[in-house]
């Protein structure tokens, strides 16, 4: 007898893999920059890319706690303790095993969970991390524009 159970088009294990080459590439993408145009460069009015990553390091491993343990905080962007382009990638590798650590504790159950992320965005847990992986690949665009207008050639963007 055969049954017609359905597999699910992704495991949350290959969601997490795919976040994670998608940070792995935005973390090349601050490696490629000048120190100081990392932190002063922009374009258009757009945020320099350090401010940028600022904002995707506020959101992503604390949001995920937040799916995890159910307690909201305020959003706070703003980290003045960044100063320097190593502080940048040491905080995004630290933020990366806080990933893996809270990605971790998430049962199956949880990801369709409704909660307001930062007490601002209510939806179910699944679509904050969708959230959070647009907003990086948005984001990491601007990247790419900014290294270009620099002159330098970003690293590919289907290598992640």
């Amino acid at each position: 007898m055969q049954t017609n159970q359905r597999q699910p088009i992704l495991t949350a294990e290959e969601l997490l893999n795919n976040w994670q080459g998608h940070r792995g590439l935005t973390r090349r993408v601050i490696e490629a920059f000048p120190e100081k145009e990392l932190f002063t460069f922009s374009i258009g009015g757009m945020r320099p890319f350090a401010d940028i990553t600022k904002e995707l390091l506020a959101i992503e491993a604390p949001g995920l706690k937040e799916i995890v343990t159910g307690k909201t905080n305020p959003l706070v962007e703003e980290n003045n303790a960044l100063k320097t382009k190593a502080d940048l990638l040491n905080a995004w590798d630290e933020a990366t095993e806080q990933i893996n650590v809270y990605w971790k504790q998430i049962a199956p159950e949880g990801f369709r969970r409704v909660f307001k992320l930062f007490g601002q965005y209510e939806a179910p847990a699944i679509n904050s991390i969708f959230y959070a992986i647009d907003n990086e690949i948005h984001h990491r665009g601007q990247g790419y524009v900014y290294l270009r207008a620099l002159g330098i050639e970003p690293p590919y963007f289907w290598e992640h």
